[in-house]
């Protein structure tokens, strides 16, 4: 197996008073993160200008309503759909009451004109919703409005087999549960707890829809979001608890003799990734066209523990996306898909694989300093560790790139200047003639 070296260095670990979850990282805004800690603390983790230079900060956020002997569940925070302005956190954790233990979730959200993004307003604005039921993972998706436009909402995951939709009652100005089959007819009927959920909006106002349920139950269905409507669905049954899903796109080469085009010529397809608990991680292969009947396994992926997280991201820019795994045994494992044959058929092959020290909870790909070039957040056992890029070879890549780039368009201006030339010559013996007959 060919192993590549390693993309990253390290840029700063921010260490948390207490540990978080699975659930426990999200991003709040363009270029910060959120992270919960199970006593109750949320901090946020940004780059700011210090002594002209950029360093990291983490500095706790004081959210209003969520006692000191509160365990902090799940978080998650989206900005709202256009026309809409503003910055939306939930929180859902526990209340230890003595008797029994009370599940609650928190919605902050300021309404005032220029305090929408401002995220010390938002976390003393707060919607307080006592549950029913005890939480888990709290996932935001866009859904299209009756009016034609669209707007995103809170889909809660809980112990009763069940999805509680909440979304923004405008003319009140805060949100409110809703039955979820008037949006999310597929999310019906589930056959056990909903540990993981993930969904993709694609083509002819269509979404692909997953779940992972802590019987090993895996769900997907092709939803019509215009009915809303179940156009297909199908199930599959694994040996252990799901720990996520992930629905992501991914470009195969074609070979020339294909219908599809010369070779090179790129077809995407739509996948699932599946990781458990005990077993293997799967891809499943064109899942619009074929539903869960092509699989494949990445190999390894069981030697480390249970998978905890996953990311489909192109970490080496060459418009391939690579498949990320964190594990509870302290790696960090890529993946790389490489076709054979004529068809899309390939096999997906361990590039590297990073050690930590201590469990991966959770990973997050995004530009946190601002310049073009994300960083890989990695929320572990005791705080988040914030990776970069390699310069050397991401400046390498860039010259390399530029090259090719002025090579193109210089041999396109000497093609521009061969033809005009060709046309002069052609031209010339007629506008001799035109002068001649003139004189």
């Amino acid at each position: 197996m060919l192993r590549e070296s390693y993309p990253f260095v390290e840029d700063s670990f921010s260490r948390f008073p207490s540990q978080s979850n699975m659930y426990g990282l999200c991003q709040a805004g363009q270029q910060e993160l959120l992270a919960a800690t199970l006593k109750g603390k949320v901090v946020c983790f940004r780059y700011q200008d210090l002594q002209h230079k950029i360093r990291p900060v983490a500095k706790e956020v004081q959210f209003t309503y969520i006692p000191v002997d509160a365990e902090i569940v799940s978080i998650d925070a989206f900005n709202k759909s256009a026309p809409k302005r503003g910055l939306v956190v939930g929180i859902t954790f526990v209340k230890d009451s003595g008797d029994k233990a009370t599940p609650f979730l928190n919605i902050y959200c300021d309404y005032e004109p220029g305090s929408e993004f401002n995220l010390e307003s938002i976390a003393q604005s707060c919607l307080n919703l006592e549950l029913q039921f005890t939480p888990f993972q709290l996932y935001h998706t866009e859904v299209q409005c009756d009016e034609g436009g669209s707007e995103t909402v809170f889909l809660l995951s809980g112990h009763d087999q069940r999805i509680h939709l909440y979304k923004e009652n405008a003319s009140l100005h805060q949100f409110e549960e809703q039955p979820v089959e008037r949006l999310f007819p597929e999310l019906q009927q589930l056959p056990s707890n909903v540990l993981w959920l993930d969904m993709l909006s694609i083509a002819d106002d269509r979404r692909l829809s997953a779940f992972g349920c802590q019987n090993g139950c895996v769900g997907l269905a092709l939803v019509n979001q215009t009915g809303p409507e179940v156009l297909q669905s199908w199930r599959f049954q694994f040996d252990s608890p799901i720990s996520s899903v992930l629905l992501f796109p991914l470009r195969c080469q074609t070979e020339p003799d294909q219908p599809s085009g010369d070779k090179g010529a790129g077809t995407e397809g739509y996948n699932l990734l599946v990781t458990s608990t005990i077993e293997m991680a799967v891809v499943y292969r064109d899942v619009q066209e074929q539903g869960l009947s092509h699989s494949v396994c990445l190999s390894e992926s069981d030697q480390w523990d249970a998978v905890l997280c996953a990311l489909v991201i192109d970490l080496d820019f060459d418009g391939q996306k690579e498949v990320l795994l964190g594990t509870y045994g302290q790696e960090l494992l890529c993946y790389k898909f490489q076709p054979t044959g004529r068809r899309r058929d390939g096999q997906f092959q361990l590039q590297w694989r990073r050690s930590f020290k201590s469990p991966l909870l959770s990973i997050i790909y995004i530009d946190l300093t601002g310049d073009g070039l994300r960083e890989l957040a990695v929320l572990t056992l005791k705080g988040l560790h914030i990776l970069q890029h390699t310069l050397t070879s991401t400046a390498d890549l860039v010259i390399e790139r530029l090259a090719l780039r002025v090579s193109a368009l210089t041999a396109g201006s000497e093609l521009d200047s061969t033809e005009a030339q060709d046309t002069a010559e052609r031209d010339a013996p007629v506008k001799k003639e035109e002068w001649t007959t003139a004189t």
